[in-house]
């Protein structure tokens, strides 16, 4: 996710295309380091462009959605409203492929003389800041002041005059020659990825993962390993990026994992063959649809961080009593020995002298002879009687831990199931139930006799190609609600085989189903399971009437005897959602 130079250079072509020529019609600052200018004229009729000087998030976008300002307009809002309120944008542009887009300004002063200015937006990271300029490039305000005490490089004050630091020796790759690239950047002693980006200016990681994959090289092998074949193709691919830059050849696209964005680009990221690309007219919508998605999966994962914690540590102090259970469990392999001692100390302890430490005796069972060891205190039967109070307490501690293990095991896969479905909660609905399924089991203290209200949380409802209601559950309740109250005898359950994840439910209508539908549902099965990340999941698929549940089974867990198995891949694109 790299909102560097590339990405830059979209936004000002589109920006040229729609808002160059428009007049500012308002100015707002709803947050403190963020501005919307309506820009009416151009060549859209309105436009809003967002630029955010987050340190967090730094963006700039056109957008049609509109936020609240302040009763009391913050003093930078108010010095761009005396200065160019209804000026009129001449020229957008980035210089030299930095992550900067600067806006040049005509509007009539006080007294109606033509005046320029110049808006300024540079979007790095932490280091980002909206500078407004006079024509001679004097700083006039920033969003962001920025002392001597702050940054050695760079004063950001009234006064001040602006400049664009140099803090690393880096190439503009517009203006890149081929015997530079091939004879000083590619000798790097370095990784091929880093070679390029590190050496141009606006070219981010990503981009330059790309450059290498067009060029079917590894991007993280070593420059000294290319041939000068391998050079040449990669200085072509270089080339042939960089023009598409200038011409402006962009298609801007989202990267998906299902529903998931996973990477965003401005060309298409041909490394990323193999998962759902969508495309978009412009950057900016790119962008907006981008982070507000990308905002719900981090929403989500703020607001289950407690409930994942307390998952986490009960997961943590499960397996760590699990292992301890097994490692006692193999202590009491010894009973079985004991018993045999003891029963050979009845048998022939007779012939056992008064204070021996030890009996030698055939082993009736293996027909082996043995040696028993004697305490010499001890009579031999007093001996066979200690042997077998040390069985009789390893067979109790066997069986009880068998008991205990069998518990703890569950105990984990039930965990287990609870962190998948935190996961794959998409609202707090969601996790308002998977919260009273913690509470139900123990792992919450119940704050309230009152029986709190259900949760409106629903399954996933997808429909198959073939016109077929598929639902699949979010959590262990909707798990148990889709099988055995949902579903009937003859629809079809797909389940990841021995992981945690969803109940897919095909309804049948009593029909048979045609083999994309199992396919589809097969994929759902996969992408909702522990096993997602895998790429491939094994999945067991039966008709709910061979489904069972078992007396006092924790939520979502079933059993089945009888059953089909598929290998699914977790995508899912291409399958309709309705909710």
């Amino acid at each position: 996710m790299a909102f560097d130079g590339i990405t830059i250079a979209n936004i000002v072509y589109d920006l040229n295309r729609t808002i160059l020529n428009g007049r500012i019609a308002k100015i707002a600052q709803p947050e403190k380091d963020e501005l919307i200018l309506t820009i009416k004229g151009g060549n859209v009729g309105q436009a809003r462009l967002l630029l955010s000087a987050s340190a967090s998030l730094p963006l700039i976008y056109l957008t049609d959605t509109n936020k609240p300002s302040p009763m009391n307009a913050p003093n930078f809002c108010m010095l761009l409203r005396k200065h160019i309120a209804n000026g009129r944008i001449t020229k957008i542009f980035q210089p030299e492929m930095e992550r900067i887009v600067r806006f040049e300004i005509e509007h009539l002063d006080d007294l109606g003389d033509l005046c320029k200015k110049s808006l300024i937006i540079e979007v790095m990271g932490k280091h980002s800041n909206i500078i407004f300029c006079d024509e001679n490039d004097k700083i006039i305000d920033s969003i962001k002041h920025i002392s001597a005490q702050v940054s050695s490089v760079r004063e950001v004050l009234p006064g001040r005059e602006y400049f664009i630091p140099k803090t690393s020796e880096k190439f503009n790759p517009l203006t890149e020659n081929r015997e530079h690239f091939l004879f000083e950047i590619m000798e790097k002693p370095t990784t091929i990825r880093k070679a390029i980006y590190s050496s141009y200016t606006g070219i981010s990681p990503l981009a330059a993962g790309e450059i290498c994959y067009r060029a079917s090289l590894d991007a993280d092998a070593s420059t000294s390993a290319l041939s000068e074949d391998e050079k040449l193709h990669l200085s072509n691919n270089f080339f042939w990026y960089m023009e598409d830059v200038k011409e402006g050849n962009f298609t801007p696209n989202i990267v998906m994992r299902g529903k998931e964005p996973v990477e965003y680009s401005a060309f298409l990221l041909k490394q990323y063959a193999d998962l759902e690309t969508i495309s978009y007219d412009s950057i900016s919508q790119v962008l907006e649809q981008f982070y507000a998605a990308k905002n719900v999966y981090t929403h989500m994962r703020q607001k289950s961080a407690d409930l994942r914690r307390i998952v986490t540590t009960a997961l943590e102090r499960s397996r760590k009593k699990y292992d301890l259970q097994l490692k006692q469990l193999k202590d009491t392999e010894k009973r079985k020995k004991y018993k045999v001692y003891g029963e050979l100390l009845n048998t022939y302890g007779y012939t056992a002298p008064e204070g021996a430490k030890s009996l030698e005796a055939l082993n009736y069972y293996t027909n082996e002879m043995i040696t028993i060891p004697l305490d010499s205190d001890l009579s031999a039967l007093e001996n066979a009687k200690k042997y077998f109070d040390r069985y009789n307490k390893l067979k109790r501690t066997y069986q009880a831990l068998s008991s205990l293990i069998e518990e703890t095991k569950m105990e984990i896969i039930h965990l287990d199931s609870i962190a998948t479905s935190l996961d794959i909660a998409t609202s707090e609905s969601d996790l308002s139930q998977i919260k009273e399924e913690l509470t139900e089991s123990g792992y919450i203290k119940k704050h309230s006799t009152k029986k709190q209200k259900s949760a409106k949380s629903k399954p996933f409802h997808y429909v198959s190609s073939n016109g077929y209601d598929i639902y699949v559950g979010k959590n262990n309740y909707q798990n148990d609600e889709l099988t055995f109250k949902m579903a009937t005898g003859n629809d079809w359950w797909f389940h990841a085989k021995e992981m945690p994840g969803s109940h897919v439910i095909v309804k049948t209508n009593g029909d048979e189903l045609p083999d994309q539908t199992f396919e589809e549902a097969g994929r759902l099965a996969a992408y909702y399971s522990k096993g997602k990340e895998a790429g491939k999941v094994e999945i067991d698929y039966l008709q709910k009437k061979n489904v069972k549940k078992p007396n006092g089974a924790a939520p979502g867990f079933v059993v089945y005897y009888t059953n089909y198995s598929m290998v699914s891949e977790a995508d899912i694109a291409g399958i309709q959602q309705i909710d």
